[in-house]
């Protein structure tokens, strides 16, 4: 490619908007594994494909909002107690999970990284933020193909997820050579947001190389 690609994690957030005991999680995100440094373009509002109405305990959602406040000042140490405190009582719910592994990932412990995303994903298989997360984790392990693996699963869920198609893109070009592939996620991602110059010469750049 023209320009070196570098990854920075992502940051889940999650808006619960309760009554009684009945919340609906709608998830927000910032884009993982992502491609030079750049302006945020996954900040939109990113809810699952089936948003789940689930009764929990009031003290399980105000654990699970001092978890997120902790993560969002990034105090992942105390968040993950709380957290592992969340999921001991309330096993259900993909998002505690998630923010979990964020957790533990920013404080270098990619094993339980890994455990609680794929326990989110027993629970939701296309959740879009477990599967970039896991796709990333993937990627640095050199397991390139279950990073597709967990990248598709979550297109296929959310196909106007931007990091997952951008990350899916740069998967295929820079580590599988896999150029079609990459045109096609590239391509994709411009069709959503066609204002971004740099995915913009990569499409450019891969046409190139494949002879279009």
């Amino acid at each position: 490619m023209g320009s070196l690609k570098i990854e920075k994690f992502s940051m889940t957030r999650f808006l619960q908007q309760a009554s009684v005991v009945v919340f609906l999680l709608t998830l927000y995100s910032c884009a993982g594994d992502q491609v030079k440094p750049e302006k945020d373009t996954a900040n939109t509002p990113v809810v699952t494909k089936q948003a789940e109405y689930i009764d929990v305990d009031s003290d399980v959602q105000a654990d699970f909002k001092k978890a997120v406040a902790l993560m969002q000042s990034e105090n992942y140490e105390q968040a993950v107690s709380v957290l592992n405190s969340v999921v001991a009582r309330e096993k259900r719910l993909p998002a505690p999970y998630v923010d979990l592994a964020i957790s533990h990932n920013k404080l270098g412990d990619t094993k339980a990284a890994e455990e609680n995303l794929i326990n989110a994903l027993k629970l939701d298989i296309g959740h879009p933020v477990a599967n970039n997360e896991l796709g990333l984790i993937y990627r640095k392990q050199g397991k390139f193909k279950a990073a597709r693996t967990a990248y598709e699963n979550a297109i296929r869920a959310n196909p106007e997820y931007l990091p997952v198609i951008r990350n899916l893109g740069v998967l295929c070009d820079l580590y599988m050579h896999d150029f079609d592939c990459a045109l096609q996620q590239y391509e994709d991602y411009m069709d959503i947001l066609p204002d971004d110059k740099e995915v913009a010469i990569w499409v450019a750049d891969v046409r190139q190389r494949l002879g279009k």
